[in-house]
């Protein structure tokens, strides 16, 4: 089978072929060096020169360029011709050709001709990193020229951490790097250098797109996850699920569920420590065993924690009185009950079973008003016992009356001294209390202190009167007027003080007598002349109950 050679291979190969045959006669006899410039020129790739041939022959003929590239004679004169090459696409060997003397001459230079890279690509980088892991770099060089001049360098922001020449056409540079926390978040890239500053031009220097790098770290210790173990329907508690030592923190994302029943959360974090705080309410379809899961997610890695909560229904207890106001000498029914399971006592005496009601039935007395009955209800949940209580309060209505222990019927009191009427009646509806004099509209206080005076002594009637009757209790009031035992009380101090004065004299006599030696007792009467006294205020007694 044929192999078909491209055209431009073939010309390439015989133009090497000319320039061989054209290079050795001139190398045998010339005289005269035919000059090419500029000399070695270097060109980006598809650029243009001016290439000057010139020689000091004076008889210089036919002064040429020899070269495969596209070209065209600016202008020539004796001995000297300028050609203009236009798109040099990559290195070649240009040649200039005349004759002199009948010889030939030649001289010839290299055009190399240079490029940036097509692509310089530096590989996509993980999405999570793990702290205190190696990270591989990988940047991809397509094309460049020349290769010996072009180099690879590996950054971080601009810190270089590799740099390596471009060999191949296609070329795959590396580095590794250990990643840190203070990584996350740098931006990485690749960057090529086309050196040509030996051939008179610049650096030349072509960078891929940044990348940028996320670090994490996970703890070793999973959530810390706080809930309740017990959860009553249609209640609410609240869910805290901590992590500490996660990084960034900022960047984890947190998940809580009752259940299949996601939880509102909100996240909080400082520093490397993260919690979220949700509410959890329980639904009625959701009694039973359930789980609290609290889920961190980070770098595509999940911490997770779980705790199990029961989710329960405790009815009651309902505490009922069938007349919540009842008369005197009626029955009344005194009923508990609570939901299902739960175990309900009524004034220490249980129900027949759990669920069952309690009762107990009653006829009301005067000593039931304001009586009360107390239900507790039990539930038992995963062996733990929840306790209730409930109340009520009966009210018994009766009639008014005053309690003749606390109301004296006899009272002696002294006139201008100050008294209370302690009286006191009960009754429900409360019974009012009031104390008129028979005959007349004079009402003495009740409970009260007030001033006595002598119009105050009299019969009462005490009254209690409400909307179930009326009850009356007679109380007598005895005043006594403030001279009625003062003579009594003067004379007896004057005879005192009579015989006093007597038995001092007689004292006084006997004395004398008998420093004398002689006694003479004479016989006198023996009273005494009373003499008057300054009045004292007499004190205020308090009142007698007869």
């Amino acid at each position: 089978m044929a192999t078909m050679i491209p055209a431009v291979s073939w010309l390439r190969a015989c133009w090497t072929l000319l320039v061989c045959c054209l290079l050795t006669p001139g190398v045998q006899g010339q005289e005269f060096l035919l000059r090419v410039e500029p000399q070695n020129p270097v060109l980006p790739a598809g650029g243009s020169l001016l290439v000057n041939c010139s020689t000091d022959c004076p008889s210089a003929k036919q002064v040429t360029l020899e070269t495969s590239l596209s070209k065209e004679l600016v202008d020539n004169g004796t001995g000297w011709a300028a050609f203009w090459v236009s798109n040099v696409t990559g290195n070649s060997r240009i040649l200039c050709s005349g004759y002199c003397n009948g010889l030939q001459i030649i001289g010839s230079t290299d055009i190399t001709v240079y490029r940036l890279p097509e692509r310089v690509e530096l590989a996509p980088l993980p999405p999570w990193q793990p702290v205190g892991q190696n990270l591989t770099l990988h940047c991809q060089v397509e094309g460049g020229s020349p290769r010996t001049s072009l180099t690879v360098v590996l950054l971080r922001w601009e810190e270089e951490l590799s740099r390596q020449p471009a060999v191949e056409e296609l070329s795959e540079v590396t580095a590794t790097v250990l990643a840190g926390r203070g990584d996350h978040g740098a931006h990485f890239s690749c960057r090529t250098e086309l050196d040509l500053r030996l051939q008179g031009l610049r650096l030349l220097v072509n960078t891929s797109a940044p990348r940028r790098l996320q670090t994490f770290a996970l703890p070793v210790t999973p959530p810390r996850l706080v809930a309740p173990r017990f959860l009553e329907v249609e209640t609410s508690c609240p869910v805290d699920c901590t992590v500490e030592g996660i990084f960034p923190a900022s960047e984890a994302q947190v998940h809580l569920a009752l259940g299949d029943q996601v939880l509102n959360a909100t996240v909080t974090n400082h520093g490397d420590m993260l919690t979220a705080t949700a509410t959890a309410t329980a639904r009625a379809d959701q009694e039973g065993a359930r789980q609290i899961i609290c889920n961190v997610t980070l770098g595509g890695e999940r911490l997770e924690a779980r705790e199990n909560l029961t989710v329960f229904s405790f009815g009651g207890p309902i505490l009922n009185l069938s007349e919540p106001s009842a008369p005197e000498g009626s029955t009344v029914i005194v009923s508990c009950m609570a939901g299902a399971r739960v175990q309900v006592t009524l004034d220490g005496v249980p129900a027949a079973a759990p669920g069952q009601p309690a009762q107990l039935q009653l006829n009301t007395t005067e000593n039931d008003d304001g009586r009360s009955f107390f239900c507790s209800a039990t539930l038992e949940v995963d062996g733990e016992f929840l306790h209730r209580n409930s109340s009520v309060q009966l009210r018994v209505l009766y009639g008014p009356q005053i309690d003749r222990a606390k109301c004296p019927q006899h009272l002696k009191w002294k006139d201008k001294t100050r008294q209370v009427l302690q009286c006191q009646a009960r009754g429900n509806p409360s019974p009012q209390l009031r104390c008129l004099k028979e005959g007349s509209s004079q009402e003495v206080p009740v409970g009260i202190s007030f001033l006595v005076n002598v119009t105050h002594n009299g019969t009462y009637q005490c009254q209690a009167v409400s909307s179930r009757g009326k009850y009356t209790l007679v109380v007598v009031i005895n005043i006594e007027a403030r001279n009625s035992h003062f003579v009594p009380v003067l004379l007896a101090v004057f005879t005192t003080l009579g015989v006093v004065t007597v038995v001092v004299a007689l004292m006084y006599v006997f004395r004398a007598r008998k420093q004398r030696g002689l006694y003479h007792v004479r016989q006198e009467s023996p009273s005494v002349p009373l003499t008057s006294m300054p009045t004292e205020a007499i004190r205020e007694e308090p009142s007698r109950v007869e």
